[in-house]
């Protein structure tokens, strides 16, 4: 019996109905609760392709949406001399996902590895690790010392620049990229009316909030425009520092939001790109418990349910983004170790206070700092409470613009009046030459 004729009797779904032939872009695993390592099925003659980057996508049930998924993917643009991949994990599937899969596959030019398994205690974190370990470990294979690890969701369609645009991001300095997500049209027509207002409301604050973040706090990688979203539907990492923090956590909720927070951590340097904008579905009845699918049904159920952590009061928000920018000028300066300028400003006790400056990176001791101050504790608005803090959002927004566009514009007076004295006294110079 042949290898693909002994792969085929595990995973006879992958195999099904196609011809030999069609197997010349894909490498397929079969995995079973017991077996640690996985199978392949390597094409005799088929040279290995050196990957720029390779998507990982982790699957459960999703027959309906992966063929745009996929097809999405296929037709990325821009990306030259990159090697692109696709990784897709499939869990747990009962509904022909595989079919589906295997039928498309000989029409997808990108070059597609396929892993199958089937696991009682699977859970949505534990899928995407899955995904983007076999997605690192494809990148190792073919030597590749700078790749790039992406995922993105099986119901989420991307963009034809959305690797190129990731590698760009990560091309210019930083380690990982999260982009911007929006409901699929037919999904959002099919939603209430008033969650829709919700989400306005809140996309508003929000806004408002990163602005005001990135005028008191700002980060020479991440500037303004930036957003908040972080989403496993669309995130890229440097396989390196992928590695360096440890992968992603397998958590069955949240998953995506505490890889970010290990980065951020480790002072990785996280681009938060607004112009990287991913469709992703907005049903209700969603694959991962506790998920967004959950959200938005109690958002439904309970109007008003207590908004997203970070939209906090903006005395509070300010408060924070204040004392983010101190500490790190703290740290800058050496004087982190002073904790009476700070620890007992933040209701932080000596100890604590002495065991944070111990911590080797800014992005540990400012998670350090918020977890230990009673006065960083996020409390969520509520939706009714939104419009007084927009409108005192907004005009706060306004007096920092001011001072900001004033302050610029003192500094290019000051540099043009230099440089007006550098050239005449250039000119005076050369004249008594």
């Amino acid at each position: 019996m042949s290898q693909p004729e002994a792969e085929a009797q595990h995973c006879p779904t992958l195999f099904l109905g196609r011809q030999q032939s069609r197997c010349d872009r894909s490498e397929i695993y079969t995995l079973s609760d017991t077996l640690q390592t996985p199978a392949s099925i390597e094409v005799e003659g088929k040279p290995s392709q050196v990957l720029k980057a390779v998507v990982a996508i982790p699957a459960c049930n999703e027959a309906e949406r992966i063929e745009d998924c996929l097809r999405a993917l296929n037709e990325q643009e821009g990306l030259g001399g990159s090697g692109l991949g696709i990784l897709l994990f499939l869990n747990n599937c009962t509904d022909g996902t595989a079919h589906v899969v295997a039928a498309l596959r000989p029409s997808l030019v990108v070059p597609v590895r396929i892993v199958e398994r089937d696991f009682t205690e699977a859970n949505a974190g534990w899928a995407r690790r899955e995904a983007m370990e076999a997605a690192a470990a494809w990148l190792e294979e073919t030597g590749t010392d700078d790749g790039v690890i992406l995922t993105t969701d099986a119901d989420s369609r991307v963009p034809p620049d959305w690797v190129a645009r990731n590698l760009a991001a990560i091309t210019d300095g930083v380690d990982a990229v999260a982009g911007r997500i929006a409901l699929d049209e037919a999904d959002a027509a099919r939603l209430p009316a008033a969650l829709h207002a919700r989400g306005s409301l809140e996309g508003a604050y929000e806004t408002l909030l990163t602005e005001l973040e990135a005028i008191i706090d700002p980060l020479p990688h991440d500037p303004w425009p930036r957003h908040w979203t972080t989403s496993g539907a669309t995130l890229a990492v440097r396989l390196s520092t992928y590695r360096r923090v440890g992968g992603m956590p397998p958590l069955a909720v949240g998953e995506d939001k505490a890889f970010v927070s290990s980065l951020l951590s480790s002072d990785a340097r996280v681009r938060h790109d607004p112009d990287i904008l991913v469709v992703t579905s907005g049903r209700l009845d969603g694959r991962a418990p506790g998920g967004a699918a959950d959200t938005m049904k109690l958002r439904c159920e309970v109007p008003e349910s207590p908004c997203d952590p970070r939209l906090e009061p903006l005395p509070r928000a300010v408060f924070r983004y204040v004392w983010r920018c101190r500490v790190r000028s703290l740290q800058a300066s050496g004087r982190l170790e002073r904790t009476r300028l700070w620890a007992p400003w933040l209701g932080i006790r000596a100890r604590d206070a002495q065991a944070i400056v111990g911590l080797p990176a800014v992005g540990a001791v400012l998670a350090a700092v918020e977890a230990a101050s009673p006065y960083l504790v996020y409390r969520p608005l509520r939706p009714r409470e939104l419009p007084t803090h927009t409108r005192l959002a907004t005009s706060i927004l306004l007096v920092l613009r001011a001072a900001a566009i004033g302050i610029r514009s003192v500094r290019a007076t000051r540099v043009g009046r230099a440089l007006g004295g550098l050239s005449g006294a250039t000119v005076e110079r050369t004249g008594n030459a």
